[in-house]
């Protein structure tokens, strides 16, 4: 492979790695979506789950003073704190939005400026710095090779691009083959229908925003791996980026992925384009371009991608 090839396989591989938080969090939306309840909150999940990652990671490794067990223990312990505090936030929403029928916009907004707060507050305490923490340790992941043109896949092993993508497939699988997924999409198409048939709207309501807490609390989890640190902010709008990627995705797993590896790709360019010293284009406008391209994504399918018809609707149940 030519220079320009290595150039073009690096760029996509970049891609890849920089999507992989917009794909989890688009996920989560997908799933709390298709059971009828907007889930504006994953900037707040994504924010919230990286900070957990790294205080339970930098915890372990305080405490824990085998080194052999802390590389491999710290990382994943801290990918299990940001996954419960995905859910934990999930409850939280679903709580607010299907037990007492609160406003879900609202709702989501609040847990945003919440994990802002909190995750700054907090961070401060711990670290005597509102903006950084300690640096955590990275993950242990496989190699192909150590040096050489192949050397350019390791990334690709990273365990959590790997967890992605099984992750992507037993989406589409349990959404659209399983009766678990026929009965959410129910839920969130028409409830009255889903309701008479005996399935329960409010329980599977609750497994969707639950679920998809979960996995979007993955894409925290990432993050703060990612840096090995954690950052006031460090979510920057890719829980917002999710949502657009979902509904460009029309609400579909491999859709909303494919949404989010276009968005990765702008962000991975844009990357390169500023290592490069790219001139004929102002600083601004070249950091501008995903959300510049998310915007006109949006304009060119918002008017072709059909929400569940339920979506954002609370269920009241009619009197007998």
């Amino acid at each position: 492979m030519d220079a320009s090839g290595l150039i073009v396989l690096a760029l996509v591989i970049q891609a890849v790695r920089i999507s992989v938080p917009y794909a989890f969090a688009a996920l989560g939306g997908t799933f709390s979506e298709r059971g009828g309840v907007i889930n504006i909150g994953l900037e707040g999940i994504l924010l919230n789950s990286a900070f957990m990652c790294v205080i339970v990671n930098w915890y372990t490794f305080q405490y824990v003073h085998d080194p052999a067990v802390t590389a491999w223990l710290a990382p994943w312990l801290g990918v299990l704190a940001a996954l419960i505090s995905g859910l934990i936030l999930g409850l939280v929403l679903a709580l607010a939005t299907v037990t007492f029928k609160a406003d879900q916009i609202i709702c989501g907004l609040a847990i945003n400026i919440f994990a802002m707060g909190f995750t700054k507050f907090t961070n401060d305490l711990i670290f005597h710095s509102p903006s950084n923490s300690e640096r955590v340790l990275p993950m242990l992941q496989w190699q192909i090779s150590e040096t050489g043109p192949l050397s350019l896949l390791n990334p690709l092993l990273h365990p959590l691009v790997l967890l992605a993508l099984v992750i992507i497939v037993c989406s589409h699988i349990v959404l659209f083959k399983t009766p678990f997924g026929l009965h959410l999409r129910a839920v969130g198409e028409h409830p009255e229908a889903a309701d008479t048939l005996g399935i329960s709207v409010t329980r599977y309501r609750y497994y969707g925003v639950l679920i998809g807490g979960a996995i979007a609390g993955l894409g925290g989890a990432w993050l703060a791996i990612d840096q090995c640190r954690f950052a006031a902010g460090m979510s920057a709008g890719r829980g917002y980026i999710a949502l657009a990627a979902m509904i460009v995705g029309k609400w579909k797993p491999w859709g909303a992925v494919g949404a989010c590896l276009l968005f990765g790709f702008a962000e991975a360019l844009q990357i390169k384009l500023q290592a490069t010293g790219f001139t004929l284009l102002p600083n601004q406008i070249v950091q501008m371009l995903p959300y510049v391209l998310t915007i006109l994504v949006l304009a060119g399918f918002i008017g072709r991608a059909i929400p569940p018809a339920a979506d954002g609707i609370p269920y009241e149940k009619e009197a007998d």
